[in-house]
């Protein structure tokens, strides 16, 4: 067994992009190096010279344009990493039969037979695509939930079972079942595309042409009906944050938080826009109800323009559906980096609906990062309706003793009114910032 986390420099090249843009990261070739616990991977053999030497360039490459541009430029492959693309027969594999491949990798690419044989005589490694699973594993983007929604078909609500999202849930459910092993190559599969979705979500979030997102996390129940005023509220809170330039990531899934991607999506919009899309979803208040799905599709047509939002959804709750709010999702086959890496890019602090176990979980999650200032200084914490989290569910009493001579002392705040919450996280903003 071989175990390595190198740290390398990686330049992101999209599609419409001239220049190549370094930046340094830890990177194993199964794994996002931002969060070391789940970023160490087990092999069965030594790896490869491309990653034995450290410090060196990677160039991730992830469309056939992107690959032509990289060979009229550098006229070499050395140290590049081609991503889920289609060659097989195209100009562009011609080209690249042409240079060696040493130190170069293919993940998912289609390939001639050929070209293949090119690859391995020269010095690449391929990372063949997998048969018969129903998602990619190594996919280049993130989901839209046009895609997850792929198959359902409107006022037939038991269509809901024959979208691309069920048809993936019913695969990962079927290999987990009983406590059994998981089969190896299926374990592969879901691991290689949980990395993938890391490195699209890092692209999301920290764009090679812009600055970084300025993330803050919205939590909460997924029972949580859409007929009820703290639904609402959530999604207020959600609209303000997001027109004030932050930028709301869930748990993508019903409740809480729908509410939060909704109001973040409806931020362009009057606040009279975000009322009439609540009363609409609020003939189906329940994420069991047949028109659940119906009515956020009609909320969806009627405010075809939206804000963007991030939804990091797991198969492992596969069961609730993913909300159609947010326009990227993020969603992962281990709830445990999901969970983790969800509160990881929350830096700009996490807003806490009412909830049960599995955000009071989060919550002390939340707590550990910030008292240890896990990835950098602790942010806010604040729990909206103060009732429920000091007396039905007292856990802010606790935090706050908790946080006592910590990092995170002046970080927790809990309240029920939607301006408090959004000044709160502002303002703190704007420390971090100056």
């Amino acid at each position: 067994m071989v175990l390595f986390e190198p740290a390398v420099t990686v330049a992101s090249m999209g599609p419409s992009e001239e220049q190549v843009v370094v930046e340094r990261v830890a990177v194993t070739p199964l794994s996002v190096g931002r969060r070391s616990p789940t970023s160490l991977i087990f092999f069965p053999f030594a790896p490869t010279s491309m990653y034995e030497c450290c410090p060196y360039e990677v160039i991730e490459i992830e469309s056939s344009e992107a690959l032509r541009r990289h060979l009229d430029r550098e006229g070499s492959l050395r140290n590049v990493v081609v991503q889920g693309i289609d060659l097989a027969g195209s100009d562009v594999e011609a080209a690249l039969t042409t240079v060696p491949a040493e130190d170069a990798c293919f993940l998912g690419c289609q390939l001639s037979d050929a070209a293949e044989q090119h690859v391995r005589e020269t010095g690449g490694t391929i990372f063949p695509d997998f048969v018969g699973v129903p998602f990619r594993p190594y996919r280049a983007s993130l989901y839209s939930p046009d895609e997850l929604m792929e198959g359902y078909e409107r006022g037939q609500p038991d269509t809901r079972n024959q979208t691309v999202d069920a048809r993936i849930y019913r695969y990962f459910k079927d290999r987990k079942r009983d406590g059994r092993d998981v089969p190896i190559m299926d374990a592969l599969a879901f691991r290689i595309h949980d990395h993938a979705i890391d490195n699209a979500l890092r692209d999301l979030l920290s764009p090679d042409d812009g600055p970084d997102r300025q993330v803050v996390g919205i939590m909460g129940g997924h029972q949580l009906a859409r007929d009820t005023d703290l639904y609402r509220r959530v999604a207020r809170v959600a609209r303000r944050l997001t027109r004030a330039g932050l930028f709301v990531a869930t748990g993508g899934g019903p409740g809480a938080m729908e509410a939060a991607n909704l109001g973040a999506a409806l931020a362009p919009h009057a606040p009279a826009a975000l009322n009439d899309a609540v009363d609409t979803l609020a003939a189906a208040p329940h994420y069991t109800d047949d028109a659940y799905l119906d009515r956020a599709l009609d909320v969806c047509e009627r405010y075809p323009d939206r804000a963007e939002s991030l939804a990091v959804p797991t198969w492992f709750y596969g069961h609730e559906p993913s909300n159609l709010f947010s326009t990227h999702v993020a969603k992962y086959f281990a709830n445990s980096i999901r969970e983790d890496g969800l509160l990881a890019i929350a830096t700009y602090g996490v807003v806490y609906a009412p909830g049960s176990a599995g955000t009071i979980q989060e919550v002390f999650m939340d707590a550990a990062q910030n008292h240890y200032e896990t990835f950098g200084p602790a942010s806010p914490m604040v729990f909206l309706d103060r009732t429920y989290w000091t007396e039905t569910k007292p856990v802010y009493p606790l935090m706050e003793t908790l946080a006592t001579d910590t990092p995170f002392e002046d970080c927790l705040t809990a309240t029920d009114d939607v301006e408090a919450t959004v000044s709160f996280i502002e303002d703190h903003a704007a420390t971090r910032e100056a």
